[in-house]
C-alpha cells in the first residue's frame, strides 16, 4: 500500500513533517536499495513496506529486494541469528558455503541495481556477503543489524565481523548491541506505522469480530501475545505463567502469530506450543497468516494486558503495538524491550514464568492502575516510536554519509 507522508500530519504534527521535507530535499533523486531476507514476517519486512513508501513520496528513488536461498542457506542464517544473539551452535563449513553459494547467485542478480545505487542498506546478517560480491560499487553501503549482538557466541562473530568491517557504517537498535567496528556507527531504534492496518482504530464492530470468530470471551480478561513461532518468544514460558495464575474470573490467553520465510524452526515451534497448551480450552493457539493485519490489531484492542515474554530480543514491535493500544505490556527483561517496558510507567519487565504470572495476576487485580499504564504506554509510543522519527533518522544518517560528518547535520 503506496503511503503518504502527509497524511501522518494531524498524528505527529506539522512540524515533524517539515523537518522531514527539509531533510529530503537534500537528497532528492538518490537512488536507495534495502535488501532482506524476507517479503513478509516479522517487524524488518513491517518496516521495509512503509519506509520504502515514505521515501519514494519524499523525492528519494527506494527500492526493495528480497535474499533467495535454498533450505541449506536459511538454515546456515538461522544458525549464524542464534550465534549472534548469544547461543552456542553447530556453525560447520558447509553453512558457510551454502551462505557463500546463496549470495553469490543473488549478487548476479542484483549486482547492477546495487552497485549503481547512492546508497544500499543490508538488513541483517543473511544478505550481508552481497557487499563482497559487487566490487565496482559506488555508492554508501550501511549493514543495519536489527538483533541484539551484545553478546555473540564468539566463532560465528569471528566469521561474520570481516564481512561487516567493510561497509561504510552500520546500524543498531541500542547503544548496548554495538560491536566494535572501524566505520561509524549509528542508533536508530525501530518504529511502528499508526495508520497501517495493524495500528489504525478499528470499528467497536470488527473488534467483537474477531472475538467471536476465535471463541474468546468478552465477559473475562484477555491476555495475548503476538509473535512469530519462535523459541526466542517463549510462548511454552508464557503458558507456563498462564497456569500459575489464581485469580477470577479466569482469564483467557492468545498465543497468535505465524512464520516468516527465513525461519526453518517455526513449525517445529508451534508443535511445541499445542503440545504443551493441552488442549485447554482457555488456551488458544492461532497460527495466522502473514497478512492477517487487522486480525492482530483487533485482539490486541480486545487485551486486558500484552505480554512479550522474549528472552531475546532486538526490539519487540508487538510490544510497540500493544502500548500504542493503550495496553499495559508484560515484557521479557531483553533488549529492545527494556527501551519500552518501564516498571509501574508502561509494564513491568520479568525473567521468568513465576514473575510474569505474578505481574499479570497485579494488573488484573489493580485494573484503574492498568487503565493508566496503558494511557502512559500510548503517549510513550506516540513521542519515541512513530515511523516518522525513524525516517528523520535515516535521511540524517544519509546526509551524514554523503557529506562525510557523523557529529552534525546542517540545513539550508
Amino acid at each position: 500500500m503506496a503511503r503518504n507522508i502527509a497524511s501522518y500530519r494531524r498524528v505527529v504534527g506539522e512540524e515533524s513533517i517539515s523537518q522531514l521535507h527539509r531533510l529530503a530535499s537534500q537528497l532528492q533523486g538518490r537512488t536507495v536499495v534495502h535488501v532482506n531476507s524476507t517479503r513478509y514476517g516479522g517487524g524488518v519486512a513491517e518496516i521495509l513496506e512503509w519506509l520504502i513508501s515514505l521515501m519514494n513520496d519524499l523525492g528519494l528513488q527506494a527500492y526493495w529486494e528480497v535474499m533467495e536461498g535454498t533450505p541449506p542457506f536459511f538454515q546456515a542464517t538461522k544458525k549464524i541469528h542464534n550465534g549472534l544473539q548469544g547461543f552456542r551452535v553447530d556453525f560447520t563449513a558447509s553453512d558457510i558455503q551454502a551462505y557463500d553459494a546463496a549470495a553469490e547467485e543473488n549478487a548476479s542478480r542484483l549486482r547492477d541495481k546495487l552497485s549503481g545505487a547512492d546508497f544500499v542498506f543490508i538488513h541483517d546478517p543473511q544478505p550481508a556477503a552481497l557487499l563482497g560480491s559487487c566490487p565496482g560499487r559506488r555508492g554508501k553501503w550501511i549493514w543495519r543489524c536489527h538483533i541484539d549482538a551484545s553478546r555473540p557466541y564468539r566463532p560465528v562473530w569471528r566469521w561474520l565481523e570481516p564481512i561487516v568491517s567493510k561497509y561504510d557504517a552500520s546500524v543498531f537498535s541500542m547503544p548496548q548491541f554495538a560491536r566494535a567496528l572501524p566505520h561509524p556507527q549509528f542508533v536508530i531504534a525501530p518504529s511502528i506505522d499508526p495508520l497501517s492496518d495493524k495500528n489504525r482504530s478499528l470499528p467497536e464492530s470488527e473488534v467483537e469480530g474477531v472475538i467471536r470468530r476465535f471463541h474468546l470471551d468478552p465477559g473475562r480478561p484477555i491476555l495475548t501475545q503476538i509473535s512469530r513461532f519462535d523459541r526466542f518468544k517463549d510462548p511454552v514460558g508464557v503458558i507456563q505463567a498462564f497456569r500459575m495464575l489464581r485469580v477470577n474470573p479466569r482469564p483467557q490467553l492468545a498465543l497468535a502469530g505465524g512464520g516468516a520465510a527465513d525461519d526453518p524452526e517455526g513449525a517445529a515451534v508451534l508443535e511445541e506450543v499445542r503440545a504443551r497448551a493441552e488442549d485447554d480450552p482457555d488456551v488458544h493457539i492461532l497460527d495466522l497468516p502473514p497478512d492477517s493485519h487487522r486480525t492482530i490489531n483487533a485482539l490486541q484492542r480486545a487485551s486486558h494486558v500484552i505480554i512479550q515474554k522474549s528472552t531475546r530480543e532486538g526490539f519487540g514491535l508487538t510490544v510497540t503495538e500493544g502500548m500504542w493500544k493503550s495496553k499495559p505490556v508484560i515484557g521479557g527483561d531483553a533488549g529492545g524491550i527494556r527501551l519500552q517496558v518501564h516498571d509501574f510507567h508502561t509494564g513491568f519487565l520479568v525473567n521468568s514464568p513465576e514473575g510474569a504470572a505474578l505481574r499479570i495476576r497485579y494488573l488484573l487485580q489493580h485494573p484503574r492502575l492498568c487503565t493508566r499504564m496503558g494511557a502512559s504506554a500510548h503517549a510513550f509510543v506516540r513521542d519515541n516510536f512513530l515511523l516518522t522519527r525513524h525516517v528523520r533518522e535515516y535521511l540524517t544518517l544519509m546526509l551524514s554519509l554523503e557529506r562525510g560528518v557523523t557529529d552534525r547535520v546542517d540545513l539550508p
